[in-house]
């Protein structure tokens, strides 16, 4: 009588187990669902975002919505200029660094608009030609 006994708890449990593991794995799609729905609302409002910043699909906004925009937007520039005027500046010292250098017996060089050395620069330079320079003597 025991072994049918331990026979029956042993089903009783493989059936809850089963149960269980169903309703686990409803909880996990459930959660999955959710997450996706929360994802696609976020792109949706990330897309309209886009939009607005780019000057589309504002008659829809209110004005509240059109300010928090307007200050957005000065932000994003000031943060534009801000790095542009660093980027001058560190340009700028380049330049002084170049210039002090100059004044120590570099030879001034002209750059185009990319700060490119000229291409004649890696020629010879054509002030010193062999028929100058004299032969040392060993005494």
């Amino acid at each position: 009588m025991g072994s049918v006994r331990s026979t029956i708890d042993r089903y009783k449990k493989a059936c809850s187990d089963v149960l269980n593991t169903g309703s686990i794995s409803e909880s996990n799609t459930q959660f999955y669902q959710q997450e996706s729905n929360k994802l696609r609302r976020q792109i949706k409002d990330i897309q309209s975002s886009n939009k607005h910043i780019l000057g589309e699909a504002l008659s829809s906004l209110t004005f509240k919505e059109l300010k928090n925009l307007e200050g957005r937007l000065e932000k994003a520039i000031s943060r534009i200029r801000s790095k542009k005027i660093a980027e001058n500046e560190r340009a700028q010292q380049q330049m002084n660094l170049m210039q002090g250098a100059e004044y120590q017996g570099m030879p001034s060089q002209q750059y185009d608009a990319r700060n490119f050395l000229p291409v004649n620069l890696l020629e010879p330079n054509q002030q010193y030609s062999r028929q100058d320079q004299t032969a040392l003597q060993l005494v």
